[in-house]
């Protein structure tokens, strides 16, 4: 399964590309799309959203993790994040892919294992768990690739969760079909009332 992470922002948004392959996580490629302040709004969504199509085409992923938008004290900066994650959320709509959003603080546990993760944490674990001699720059990319991480983990632990209560369905249905509950006049209830009616 091949991942595309988002760390959408007006003047960078990270992305990176995460193949997975069991319990594998491979880097196949990573990168930035970079704005100028001075140019029009418009002219700078265009390029984030042509540049994310374009690596959608030419790494071809199944699913895309997009880090969520974190309102904080500044509405104006969450303001522009927001319209940036909005046409990258266009180019993942155009190719139909499966989509997973994360907050901040999830995608720090599921990669570090706290929420309070500072940059240069995430950079060393995404490394490590990669297995790329360097740390990822900038760290837009690097949010990016923890983005995708993030996704194949909660991922593979939802579907294990799923098959674990499909499991667990599948044997109380049994136990019942097997001890006679759900049944008319079945086990206990039918000797009952083969008793009563013999009185």
């Amino acid at each position: 399964m091949i991942i595309l992470g988002i760390d959408p922002g007006l003047a960078n948004t990270g992305w990176g590309i995460v193949e997975q392959r069991g319990g594998q996580f491979t880097c196949l490629a990573y990168g930035c799309v970079v704005t100028r302040a001075g140019e029009p709004v418009a002219q700078r969504l265009a390029l984030i959203h042509d540049s994310l199509r374009d690596v959608i085409v030419r790494y071809s992923p199944s699913e895309v993790a997009v880090e969520s938008v974190f309102f904080g004290t500044n509405a104006k900066s969450a303001f522009a994040t927001g319209q940036a994650r909005g046409v990258a959320l266009l180019a993942t709509a155009d190719a139909q892919l499966s989509l997973g959003e994360y907050s901040p603080v999830q995608i720090k546990m599921a990669v570090v294992g706290t929420g309070t993760a500072d940059k240069k944490q995430i950079q060393y674990m995404v490394r490590t768990v990669l297995g790329l001699d360097h740390e990822p720059h900038p760290d837009h990319a690097a949010d990016a690739l923890a983005a995708a991480i993030c996704h194949a983990n909660l991922r593979g632990r939802a579907a294990l969760d799923a098959a674990v209560q499909a499991d667990m369905s599948s044997r109380t249905r049994n136990r019942m079909a097997n001890s006679g509950k759900g049944y008319p006049f079945s086990g206990s209830r039918a000797r009952t009332r083969r008793r009563r009616s013999n009185i």
